[in-house]
């Protein structure tokens, strides 16, 4: 054996090693939970996140790309699946005002002017793609005859906030100004939604719109809202306790997506995750929306009481303070905002550290005399629905919550 072959025998020996050891630390803390819709193949897609994640983790090491893009390629590229147009529907690939988007159209003739909506993808405000979500925005379109405007906003860490939400209304104000001329649809009748970071934005983008209406253009006649992401002041609530670990988005990877999103610094998130971000004023103002006595008994089971942490850290708080801004955070909202915000349809899963920021938000709205609509999905955990139509990937699940997404858009 040449000393050239050794080398790379060793070499590809250590990247191996490295894998593995990267593998072994991401999945032992893992928790399949039971109850959870088809476990082995939600570990498999956890395995593959990991993989990949691991394998970008090595090459940015050795210099060769940022290990986020990718993720990115690899999401967009590989696990994305190219289909032909399915009959009945039309699609555009535009550009409104700089902001790529994607344009589904059902042909079906129609009477009246159809309904409109504005989505956003979810992908922790880093990743996602307009083609990740092409299934979802397809079934959404076709099943309920609306037209699907799919934002391809841009995202950290190349940009923080708040150039996501920005691309979102810029999108959404040009679509409400053309959507009569150009597409046939009625500007009254446009939602905007989207999933996870996207359902934040869409969320956040609702009441930004409430407070800035100017007449020219009417509001979003509702918000969508699957498994939101909507506050960072509270990772302690039962959800993020009894789902820490669980696929595909686990307690520790939610700080660090909402760091990303907001400036990049990361150096703080464990004191956000022990919940000394936050002064004691702030706490006690938050308390009544973010107290876990709201949520339903079935959502307290297990979940350890709380621990009151009386100091905070000064310099943690300084660095987040702007995401506890409801533009970041649409859950610490005042009232007076929130009443002004479109009917709501909030999808949750059960098995999704998320899962009590979407019910704590819709029953704010609701006692607000907010229209909301809530469906739960019991075997569901974060991300399910972008799994819709994926082969032997797909889950019963992924099925049930874009039903419930389509009966609602039909009632606009």
């Amino acid at each position: 054996m040449n000393t050239a072959t050794a080398i790379l025998i060793s070499v590809f020996a250590a990247l191996l090693a490295a894998f593995c050891l990267l593998l072994y630390f991401e999945l032992r803390n893992l928790h399949i939970p039971h109850g959870v819709d088809s476990p082995a193949k939600l570990r498999v897609i956890h395995f593959t996140f990991v993989g990949i994640s691991s394998v970008g983790y090595i090459l940015e090491r050795l210099g060769l790309c940022h290990q986020y893009n990718f993720v990115r390629w690899c999401r967009c590229h590989i696990m994305t699946r190219k289909r032909s147009v399915p009959h009945g529907l039309r699609i555009k690939d535009l550009t409104f005002s700089a902001v790529p988007v994607r344009v589904y159209e059902p042909t079906a003739a129609s009477g009246e002017k159809k309904r409109g909506l504005v989505y956003f993808h979810g992908g922790g405000w880093m990743f996602g793609c307009i083609d990740d979500y092409d299934e979802v925005c397809q079934h959404i379109s076709l099943k309920s005859d609306t037209t699907v405007v799919s934002v391809g906003y841009r995202l950290a860490p190349e940009h923080r906030y708040p150039a996501h939400l920005d691309d979102c209304e810029v999108a959404t104000r040009h679509f409400l100004s053309i959507a009569a001329t150009d597409f046939g649809v009625d500007p009254r009748r446009v939602a905007v939604g989207g999933d996870s970071a996207g359902a934040n934005l869409a969320a956040a983008l609702c009441q930004r719109l409430s407070k800035t209406q100017d007449g020219h253009l009417p509001s979003p006649c509702a918000q969508v809202l699957i498994y939101p992401a909507l506050q960072m002041a509270d990772f302690h609530l039962p959800s993020y306790q009894q789902n820490h670990s669980v696929p595909i988005l686990f307690r520790g990877r939610t700080v660090f997506y909402f760091l990303q999103y907001l400036n990049g610094n990361t150096s703080v998130s464990q004191q956000i995750l022990e919940g000394r971000h936050v002064p004691t004023e702030l706490k006690l103002r938050y308390k009544k929306w973010l107290d876990p006595n709201s949520l339903p008994p079935q959502f307290k089971k297990q979940a350890r009481c709380r621990q009151v942490v009386s100091s905070h850290d000064a310099d943690a708080y300084h660095i987040i303070k702007q995401g506890l801004d409801p533009e970041i955070s649409p859950l610490l909202a005042e009232d007076d905002v929130l009443r002004l915000v479109p009917p709501a349809f909030v999808l949750t899963c059960e098995f999704d550290v998320l899962r009590d920021d979407g019910f704590l938000y819709q029953k704010r709205l609701r006692d607000l005399g907010v229209d909301v609509t809530w469906e739960h999905l019991p075997e569901g955990f974060h991300g399910v629905i972008s799994f819709f139509n994926q082969g032997w990937l797909t889950f019963q699940s992924s099925q049930r919550g874009l039903d419930d997404i389509v009966r609602y858009v039909k009632t606009l």
